[in-house]
């Protein structure tokens, strides 16, 4: 069998080899392949020490618009760097990705913090809304309603690539005086249809995303990729939460307005 990711495929022969090729001069060791718990573990090792790092930046940062401000850029700089390094470069080192859940950490700790001053509540709301929105893709996913075929995928990502260009768009263009309406920025008054609908619109491509981190973790353990290699998909699952929890929280403050 042959995947339908081409890199996954070279991978597995690749680990496949190294842990054949023993008894020999020169030959590597045998490395053990990734299984499903391997994941499991270190996707809930990256939630930790968000966790952590996010109730400290919390609890410990001055609330003062200074502080924050440096605090939240300084952590979206790191993370934004990292992230694309990572992903890239499909590094595997676990002190680099945990890294990375630091830095996204603190900038959950801050943003956190601010949203929860504005709409009490809001923030359990907004956790309990992500992790159900994981749970039921998982189901889906398990349950082979929703599968990871070529068409899906090529779908997902120019959907996901389409929201982060609109997005983006939005934001540059409310710098400079004018509001494409797709986001509202404010913290009072109320909200029209078209935020809400774009807000819905990306945790529906968001959710998604989550077929295909769970594809190539499936893939991954099927042709036996080295156990290293659970710190890169775990690395996927964090990058789809985080995403889907900005997002949800979005969505919760415009129905608070």
């Amino acid at each position: 069998m042959q995947s339908s990711n081409p890199v996954l495929t070279r991978l597995g022969e690749a680990a496949r080899a190294s842990r054949y090729e023993t008894g020999y001069p020169g030959a590597q060791a045998p490395s053990r392949a990734m299984t499903m718990d391997d994941v499991v573990v270190r996707t809930v090792a990256l939630l930790a020490v968000t966790g952590v790092f996010g109730a400290g930046a919390w609890t410990l940062l001055p609330n003062t618009p200074g502080v924050m401000v440096l605090a939240v850029i300084g952590s979206l700089i790191a993370g934004l760097v990292l992230g694309l390094v990572i992903s890239i470069m499909r590094i595997t080192n676990p002190v680099v990705i945990m890294i990375y859940a630091a830095a996204q950490g603190i900038v959950l700790g801050v943003i956190s913090r601010a949203y929860e001053s504005w709409y009490s509540g809001i923030i359990l709301q907004a956790v309990i809304g992500t992790f159900g929105v994981f749970a039921v893709m998982a189901v889906l996913y398990k349950l082979k309603v929703l599968r990871a075929t070529p068409r899906f995928t090529k779908f997902v990502l120019g959907a996901l690539i389409g929201v982060v260009v609109l997005s983006l768009a939005n934001w540059l263009f409310y710098l400079f005086g004018v509001n494409l309406g797709l986001r509202d920025y404010g913290t009072t008054g109320s909200v029209g249809w078209l935020p809400i609908v774009f807000s819905l619109i990306v945790i529906g491509v968001g959710a998604l995303t989550f077929i295909l981190d769970f594809d190539q973790i499936e893939q991954g353990v099927r042709y036996g990729l080295p156990q290293k290699y659970s710190w890169y998909c775990a690395f996927g699952i964090l990058v789809g939460l985080i995403f889907l929890y900005y997002e949800i929280l979005r969505l919760l403050s415009y129905l608070r307005r």
